[in-house]
């Protein structure tokens, strides 16, 4: 069948107010700020623009709201090349909006009000089945309904489409939803949290909480492990994947640079091990500036 999209997205669209700060509060403390910024972000538009900057086909399906916040993610996503056609606006809900604290460290702490993210619906997803019968990959992230989700596992099981499930945040998932997982892609702390739920005795070393997973149900997984890069499985191969070096700045929207670049190399044909290999040197170049979206380099910035 002829694929004409390389990646379809599945997930949600935030303003990031993006508080830059010499160290996080602690609890009940006031810190000042030294810097603060507007800028596009939520896991679903991140994934669809790094993807579309690497050069990648790509559409987002999720929701903005009906406000001057939806307008300008929208032509942020077109100025990249996504395809917006089925990112709907919402006259019912303001558009999602993520609160970020980011250290002198580069590490951050994101609170996320889900606004129209919350309102993407099956519906959603039976309105945009053209989308999804041309992708090669169908990305899903987890700042949507659970019943979309499900919808999306479903849609691209039916078009014969491989499913990337980035579950970030954790929820419970239906077992056919994990078990059409191809890859999950988890980071290590949520990879204990599903573990635990799962009544899974934590592993001793991290390809182990890769091939744990796997067992849980997933088809292949992919825990990122921040600047020690990845632990990767698939039927008859696990392998730890080393990092790229990187000064962090900033690491903002880095796993979702990590997962879109998977998802984009596994529907180019490579191996899981090495589409995670392309995964670490993107999300390297990304923890170097500031910001999600601004931050993801293109395919060039890549390769040279």
């Amino acid at each position: 069948m002829s694929r004409e999209l390389d990646v379809v997205v599945v997930g949600s669209l935030n303003v990031d107010l993006t508080a830059g700060v010499h160290r996080h509060p602690r609890q009940g403390e006031t810190v000042r700020a030294t810097a603060l910024t507007t800028g596009p972000g939520g896991k679903g538009a991140n994934q669809a623009v790094a993807a579309a900057r690497l050069g990648a086909r790509t559409a987002l399906i999720g929701r903005v709201g009906a406000d001057a916040h939806g307008q300008d993610l929208l032509a942020a996503l077109g100025a990249d090349g996504v395809e917006t056609a089925r990112t709907l606006r919402d006259e019912s809900a303001a558009t999602g909006t993520a609160l970020i604290n980011v250290a002198e460290t580069g590490e951050n702490s994101i609170v996320v009000a889900a606004g129209a993210n919350a309102h993407v619906s099956p519906d959603d997803l039976a309105a945009a089945r053209p989308l999804i019968d041309s992708a090669r990959v169908v990305s899903v992230v987890l700042e949507v309904p659970v019943d979309a989700v499900c919808a999306a596992a479903r849609a691209a099981r039916d078009a014969g489409a491989r499913l990337a499930l980035n579950l970030s945040p954790v929820v419970d998932l239906p077992a056919e939803v994990l078990a059409a997982a191809d890859p999950l892609i988890v980071n290590e702390h949520e990879a204990r949290e599903v573990l635990q739920r799962n009544g899974v005795q934590l592993p001793g070393e991290e390809v182990g909480y890769a091939e744990a997973l796997r067992q849980v149900g997933a088809r292949s997984v992919v825990v990122t492990l921040g600047p020690r890069g990845a632990a990767v499985t698939e039927p008859g191969h696990a392998e730890h994947v080393p990092g790229a070096p990187a000064d962090a700045v900033d690491t903002t929207g880095a796993g979702d640079a990590f997962a879109a670049t998977v998802a984009w190399r596994v529907g180019q044909g490579d191996a899981l091990a090495e589409a995670a290999r392309w995964a670490t040197r993107v999300a390297a170049r990304s923890v170097q500036q500031p910001g999600a979206q601004p931050s993801y380099p293109k395919l060039a910035d890549v390769v040279s």
